[in-house]
């Protein structure tokens, strides 16, 4: 399409523009486009909850056909969960639909002066009032924008009560369980007085090279059906992994203290699939069907979609809990109230070891007793950080602020990287891992480098791509940095042609290559893999640009001291620690970016036709 949409809410005004060509080609579209507009419109040092800050909605180039796994779409910001780079990713229905409608980006700037949602149905684009849908959870808000528009099949982006109440890592949810959780992109909307984003399409997609695209499609859903790993994907989704990882013995376990939980078979994928799953659920145009609806009548009454691993584990391993259905439960509330389940969780568990060492008692959580499996302060907890009541008031603003408001040391239980909590992988089991959360863009994350082939590929192929059998094995760190880069570079062109990891990077069904056939296919545009690389690799620079401007330099680029220096104390992974500085000195020399400082060099800029953001 190569339009967008700019909302200024304080004016009340919208303009519709056409993308420029050259835009398109250097940085694809959602996740790339995204960052290079807020690159260009946001200031140093502005405040993330200021009207001046962007909130961008992108699409991809594949978004709304029916190339498999293309359903995804990206909001970015500058965060108010780390003061950095903030973006999210979500799965879903929502993107392709603002597809249909025309538009590959929305950018809203400015703040309403009441609550409002956007209603965008193909060229028609209003600013309507939602002063009754304020306060309201998204479960309600998608209802009752249904009922008031007369449409079931319209999409709704919308902010619960985390927004609203700027949670700082509130997400933005969509389909009802779909969220943009990460670095807290609800809170920017709810800052906007924006309740909603909804989105009605009634356009097809443009095809350059229809027959071809065709012969992709077909070849691409063959070898998804064929990859080793589907069945058990299409089967379990990611809950699979709670049984895996356990196994591995790096399942975050009582705020990562160990990697083995004595529980996991209980809050495991097997025994979510065998007592309350429905029914499986896809996303637009996905085979994969990783997803699952889930229904339960017993102490926690509730149905729902989900949950992913993530969840699984940060509102259960994490802080102990093996009462699956009290994470079913809590996973609903944390969908109807908007909140990132993975920072929920790290906060939990950041206070039951506050609670288990003496740092906080029962008068400063208003009588909560965060010990260790509570699973009823586990969902009590969830309800007071949404409204941000009492102790859950200093729990929303995220772990590394929490603890210089309870100081007494409460630093040292604080995981995080650069302001945002970890997901749920123990990375002294899995080395890449914590390299990639160490230099990843937006603090600690698993999905800006997503290094499976650590774990998933075999000795030859890594020594092959990566030039040592080692980068196969979790426990050595030689390759490693090899690896994150090279995966970095490929989930920025994942995230900017909006296709899922799972079909692009975890199944191995399709090659660089291949996505470079795709989007000469669609757009007709003539590109090859080792320039769609490129495309990755610029992508991944202009992030690191954006956050240098914010302060951020390789000091930045490490990891709590609990990974760094306190073995593994138990288990298939005892013993071992994180070995970063080693990995760090190769990754920038790989980069391209001075050792010292982390900052790009300038032929790598040049290279990569950035040199004039620094001049």
């Amino acid at each position: 399409m190569g339009r967008r949409v700019i909302i200024d809410l304080s004016r009340e005004k919208s303009v519709k523009e056409q993308l420029k060509e050259e835009l398109l080609k250097s940085y694809l579209g959602g996740r790339g486009i995204n960052v290079k507009v807020l690159h260009d419109l946001v200031s140093q040092n502005l405040d993330p909850l200021s009207p001046e800050n962007p909130l961008i909605f992108g699409t991809g180039p594949v978004t709304g056909t029916l190339f498999p796994s293309n359903g995804r779409h990206n909001v970015t910001s500058k965060s108010p969960l780390t003061g950095i780079l903030g973006d999210s990713n979500s799965g879903g229905f929502w993107g392709p639909e603002l597809k249909f409608a025309g538009y590959d980006q929305i950018v809203l700037v400015g703040r309403s002066r009441k609550p409002v949602y956007i209603w965008i149905d193909d060229d028609g684009v209003q600013i309507r009032d939602a002063s009754n849908l304020w306060g309201e959870t998204t479960w309600e808000t998608d209802r009752l924008i249904k009922e008031e528009l007369g449409d079931e099949a319209i999409q709704i982006a919308c902010i619960g009560q985390g927004g609203e109440n700027l949670v700082r890592y509130a997400a933005i949810m969509n389909n009802l369980a779909r969220a943009a959780g990460r670095t807290g992109m609800g809170a920017v909307m709810g800052s906007k007085n924006v309740k909603a984003i909804v989105v009605r399409g009634s356009r097809g997609v443009g095809i350059a090279h229809p027959e071809l695209f065709e012969e992709l499609c077909k070849d691409a859903f063959e070898k998804i059906y064929r990859a080793a790993s589907y069945e058990s994907r299409s089967k379990y989704g990611t809950t699979m992994l709670i049984s895996i990882y356990n196994t591995m013995g790096v399942l975050p376990t009582r705020n990562s203290q160990t990697g083995v939980f004595e529980g996991a078979e209980e809050i495991s994928g097997e025994v979510l699939l065998e007592k309350y799953v429905v029914k499986n659920k896809a996303c637009f145009s996905c085979p994969i069907h990783c997803s699952r609806y889930f229904s339960m009548k017993n102490f926690y009454e509730t149905s729902g979609e989900g949950p992913e691993f993530e969840t699984l584990c940060s509102l259960g391993a994490r802080c102990g809990n093996s009462n699956l259905e009290s994470i079913l439960y809590a996973n609903n509330l944390a969908n109807q109230y908007g909140i990132d389940t993975i920072s929920t969780g790290n906060v939990i568990a950041f206070a039951m070891e506050c609670y288990e060492k003496g740092l906080i008692t029962d008068s400063d959580t208003g009588g909560i007793e965060f010990t260790w499996g509570n699973h009823e302060a586990i969902v009590e907890a969830v309800k007071k950080i949404a409204f941000r009541e009492g102790f859950g008031d200093i729990l929303a603003d995220g772990v590394k602020r929490a603890s210089e408001k309870i100081g007494r040391g409460a630093e040292r239980f604080a995981l995080h990287v650069k302001g945002l909590e970890p997901p749920e992988q123990d990375v002294r089991g899995l080395k890449a891992w914590g390299l990639g959360w160490a230099v990843s863009s937006r603090g600690a994350d698993h999905l800006r480098a997503f290094p499976l082939p650590e774990t998933t590929w075999t000795p030859e192929e890594v020594k092959e791509t990566f030039g040592t059998e080692k980068a196969a094995d979790r426990f050595a760190y030689l390759g490693k940095a090899d690896m994150v880069k090279h995966f970095e570079e490929i989930c920025a062109i994942s995230d900017s042609m909006e296709m899922c990891k799972i079909t692009l990077i975890a199944l191995k069904a399709l090659k660089p290559e291949d996505a470079a056939k795709i989007i000469y296919a669609v757009t007709g545009w003539e590109i090859d893999d080792r320039e769609l690389l490129r495309v990755g690799e610029r992508i991944v620079n202009l992030e690191r640009l954006f956050n240098l401007r914010e302060g951020i330099s390789r000091r930045d680029d490490t990891l709590p001291e609990r990974y760094l220096k306190r073995p593994m104390p138990e288990g298939p992974s005892k013993g071992n620690i994180v070995e970063l500085e080693p990995m760090l000195d190769r990754y920038y020399e790989l980069r391209g970016w001075n050792a010292r400082t982390g900052i790009p060099e300038r032929k790598k800029l040049e290279e990569l036709n950035l040199a004039y953001e620094v001049s």
